[in-house]
């Protein structure tokens, strides 16, 4: 069942920014952080097609705003690589590629994944292929919209068949990866693509971290 978008200023919006701006006290404004989530929120609510639990959801994308946005305005001397994956409905490419790598980084790289046109849900099968590989799927993980804040704080951005519509920033490192799109496929072949994206991510791995014990 869809979610009608709630009046404004909304009472849960207001929690929420109350709740960020204690997180992120001393880093950013209340207006900065108020600004995100109602941002993120209307692109949820209106760009995405992600129509339930939107509060919900739009705190958590304006968290991982948030936290790109203070990699990019404070000092990252030391910081992990971040990587980030791009595909057209960030609903199974770049959902198994992020899965799979922040699984197997174990902390090393921070990863996050995004959408240049967001589906309703993840793809069918997507969580069975990576328990079946022993990966988890992050805690909350759902369809989200590229914002400008996670591609200018990513070191390394992956697109993985977005087409003309794919990020090209400036001063990233940039990879294309043409993997098959798992959307209405047999889990066969699900399992197929996850393996094939892993090997991948492998090898993004060996190359971004080469004195990593094995």
């Amino acid at each position: 069942m869809n979610e009608s978008p709630p009046p404004a200023p909304d009472p849960r919006l207001q929690a929420g920014t109350a709740r960020l701006a204690a997180h992120y006290d001393g880093t950013f404004s209340t207006e900065t952080v108020r600004h995100l989530l109602h941002d993120s929120y209307r692109r949820l609510a209106e760009g995405a097609a992600v129509r339930t639990h939107l509060v919900v959801l739009a705190e958590r994308l304006a968290t991982e705003r948030l936290d790109a946005l203070a990699r990019t305005t404070g000092p990252t001397a030391g910081a992990a690589p971040r990587v980030l994956f791009v595909c057209t409905g960030n609903a199974g490419r770049s959902q198994l590629a992020a899965a799979i790598l922040a699984h197997l980084a174990k902390g090393t790289v921070q990863v996050s994944s995004a959408g240049t046109r967001p589906a309703a849900d993840l793809d069918t099968h997507i969580a069975d292929v990576l328990a079946e590989a022993g990966v988890p799927l992050p805690e909350g993980a759902f369809p989200k919209p590229l914002t400008e804040e996670v591609v200018a704080a990513a070191d390394i951005v992956v697109t993985m068949g977005c087409g003309d519509t794919c990020p090209l920033p400036a001063g990233r490192r940039y990879l294309d990866w043409p993997v098959p799109d798992p959307d209405g496929a047999p889990i066969e072949r699900v399992r197929a693509i996850r393996d094939q994206i892993g090997s991948r991510v492998q090898a993004l791995i060996a190359d971004l971290l080469p004195t990593r014990p094995k």
